[in-house]
């Protein structure tokens, strides 16, 4: 996703959490993620608990090289992981044999320099999303609604603010409301129909799909600002409103082509969701 503390960055095709602090101006990198990729083990988690009691005996001061942030686990909740800095990770590489171990050096410093740079030219980060998809496999079409879908989305985000909703459960509250009202599903439920775990539901849905979440949220964000509402629960019946009318356009659409819009396809096999 482009503009976002919380996210996934690639190394080698491989994801890494991530989380960027703009006090200190550095990512924060999932620990677990990081072992994975250098490891190459099966089971990341314990690998890493092995090696925490290694450099514990050796004197390493954990508190040093890692600390605890909240990232997006892959039942899709936010939970407490091991992250450190690219400075901190050092340390940990240095522990892990690895044929990885210099080509992700180079990869961690090279990712701080871009996301300094996409700060001053805000630009940059939208082109490097757009080539990071392009390398998934998906088409230039799907990719511009993915763009607009971002736009959109916030528009609605900015409009939410203004009115006081808080980041977090109540945006996520908010979301649910307006996915359930369009396509019949929670996002929850929409992600297991899909096969998802900890994906993002945008990235997995076909162009259809993609302009009927934009419609709900940008008729939500009108609504809204039509409306003014003064709480939550105003917030949430707009929510709902702005959905369903989404909704009514797909239930149009598919008894005109005969079969759901809502589809099972998903990014294992990006050029499928082009709809052609």
């Amino acid at each position: 996703m482009i503009n976002e503390n919380n996210s996934i960055k690639l190394f080698q095709n491989k994801e890494i959490r991530t989380k960027w602090d703009s006090d200190i101006e550095e990512y924060y990198f999932s620990v677990i993620d990081v072992v994975g990729v250098l490891s190459e083990s099966k089971n990341p988690r314990k690998y890493w608990s092995v090696l925490k009691t290694r450099l514990n005996k050796e004197g390493v001061e954990l508190a040093t090289i890692c600390s605890q942030l909240k990232l997006q686990a892959s039942d899709g909740k936010m939970r407490k992981t091991d992250v450190a800095t690219a400075k901190q990770l050092l340390r940990i590489i240095q522990s892990i044999p690895s044929p990885n171990a210099e080509p992700f050096k180079q990869w961690l410093a090279q990712l701080g320099q871009d996301r300094l740079d996409e700060i001053a030219d805000p630009e940059l980060a939208i082109q490097r999303a757009r080539e990071t998809y392009r390398k998934k496999g998906y088409t230039d079409e799907w990719i511009k609604q993915r763009e607009n879908s971002i736009d959109i989305r916030n528009d609605l985000t900015d409009e939410w603010q203004r009115v006081g909703i808080e980041k977090g459960r109540e945006y996520a509250i908010l979301t649910n409301e307006i996915t359930r009202a369009w396509s019949g599903m929670t996002t929850g439920e929409y992600k297991q129909y899909k096969g998802l775990r900890k994906e993002n539901l945008r990235d997995n849905m076909t162009n259809l799909e993609l302009v009927l979440n934009m419609l709900a949220e940008a008729t939500t964000t009108e609504l809204s600002k039509n409306e003014n509402p003064k709480d939550f629960e105003e917030s949430k019946e707009i929510a709902n409103r702005g959905g369903n009318i989404a909704g009514n356009t797909r239930r149009e659409i598919e008894s005109n082509l005969g079969h759901s819009i809502v589809s099972k396809k998903n990014s294992k096999n990006p050029k499928l969701l082009d709809d052609k």
